[in-house]
């Protein structure tokens, strides 16, 4: 049976920018072929697209509609999504005319498949089992919370899940809201985690040279960091994750603060530089831009000691089996816990919860080696046995069939 991983039209594949969606559907065809599974990528046009060896057949959009500041959130983003569905489905009912057997398409976003479904005749959906993943944070919160959000803006995720044959999701909150609230059956469901690249993602593959660059760069050769990865917006809570160091950046002046990651709001970007400048750490402060995910996102974990997720909301949180698995120990916001199941249970294997003893915790993490190289030995255990891609790809193929 061949499996056709459907890129979001966002940007790419492979990502040459921070887009989760993407690496998911890239790391996981890597994962299939490894397995000698039959597996293709259908992803938007891009004349630019990153080198790479992958089975891609691509949709054709003008090469404009790739560009970066397409992918900004917005009216033209969102156009640019529609018009890319669209040519999606045209592309998706031509291959499956020509099909003979019946093939998997595994969405991953709410627009590609509900244009799809409302555009496919059931002769052709016949031909097809869908699975489609939710990727979308805003169903991590309680229904009463999210309830005026998911009918104006994902009432068509809804359709999505209703109607695909397999339905994934990424947390325990998740999954309750949909069978509990959207009328998504029960059998539907499946809750499968995302994964992580361990070969990618590890100290050992960073280059030594590199990381010492970098450091001379940005003046770190003898600072302690804290690192946070994610859009730089109120929902990833950077201006938190300063807060909360602020006061041992006060005490110790060789502890620094680095966030990555796209500006989705420059006005917070602002505030954030502001409010460091307005404490005397300014310097201490570095935003070092949107790191390409992959080997050059790997070397800034490795440069780091220490990293944070201090997000008020996540699907999963990629950073953190990224984090865990490179090695490094990562703090996470105790609000994520409520939702995020993998974080409840593996609390102690490399991740630590944000807690009103954060400070003692932060200090014991930098200052005690033993405790430290157990919480980055713990971490790595636990992705390389439950969050490879490896593992992961098995888990969607045994709910493909």
């Amino acid at each position: 049976m061949r499996i056709y991983e459907i890129g979001t039209g966002y940007t790419s594949i492979p990502a040459q920018m921070g887009a989760a969606t993407e690496i998911v559907v890239e790391e996981l065809t890597k994962a299939f072929l490894k397995q000698h599974v039959d597996v293709r990528i259908i992803d938007i046009h891009d004349a630019q697209r990153a080198e790479n060896s992958l089975p891609i057949e691509e949709v054709w959009l003008p090469q404009f509609l790739n560009s970066s500041s397409v992918v900004k959130l917005g009216l033209f983003h969102k156009m640019k999504r529609v018009l890319y569905s669209l040519a999606l489905t045209v592309r998706l009912k031509s291959l499956l005319k020509r099909e003979q057997g019946k093939v998997v398409l595994h969405f991953h976003n709410q627009y590609n498949l509900y244009f799809f479904l409302k555009l496919t005749s059931k002769k052709l959906l016949d031909k097809c089992k869908i699975a489609y993943t939710v990727h979308s944070y805003v169903w991590m919160n309680d229904w009463e919370e999210i309830e005026k959000t998911v009918k104006k803006r994902y009432f068509q995720e809804v359709y999505c899940c209703q109607h695909a044959d397999r339905v994934f999701v990424l947390n325990d909150k998740t999954l309750d809201n949909l069978q509990n609230h959207c009328g998504v059956l029960p059998s539907k469901l499946v809750q499968i985690k995302n994964g992580v690249n361990t070969e990618v993602y590890n100290e050992k593959a960073a280059s030594l040279e590199v990381v010492a660059a970098l450091k001379r760069r940005y003046q770190l050769s003898s600072k302690k960091t804290l690192l946070q990865v994610g859009s730089v917006c109120e929902r990833k809570n950077q201006l938190g994750a300063l807060r909360l160091l602020l006061p041992m950046m006060k005490k110790d002046e060789s502890l620094c603060f680095l966030f990555a990651g796209g500006v989705i709001d420059a006005a917070y970007y602002e505030r954030i530089m502001q409010y460091a400048k307005d404490n005397a750490v300014a310097e201490r402060v570095i935003y070092i831009g949107e790191i390409p995910p992959g080997r050059i996102l790997n070397s800034w974990y490795a440069l780091s000691d220490v990293c944070i997720l201090n997000s008020l909301s996540e699907s999963f949180g990629m950073v953190v089996v990224e984090s865990l698995s490179v090695p490094r120990p990562i703090f996470v916001n105790t609000v994520l816990f409520d939702s995020v199941d993998f974080l409840r249970e593996y609390e102690g294997e490399g991740i630590v919860r944000i807690t009103e003893n954060f400070q003692d915790d932060f200090c014991r993490m930098i200052n005690d080696k033993e405790y430290y190289s157990e919480m980055k030995e713990k971490g790595r255990s636990l992705v390389e046995k439950e969050y490879s891609w490896d593992a992961v790809a098995k888990k969607y193929l045994e709910n493909y069939e």
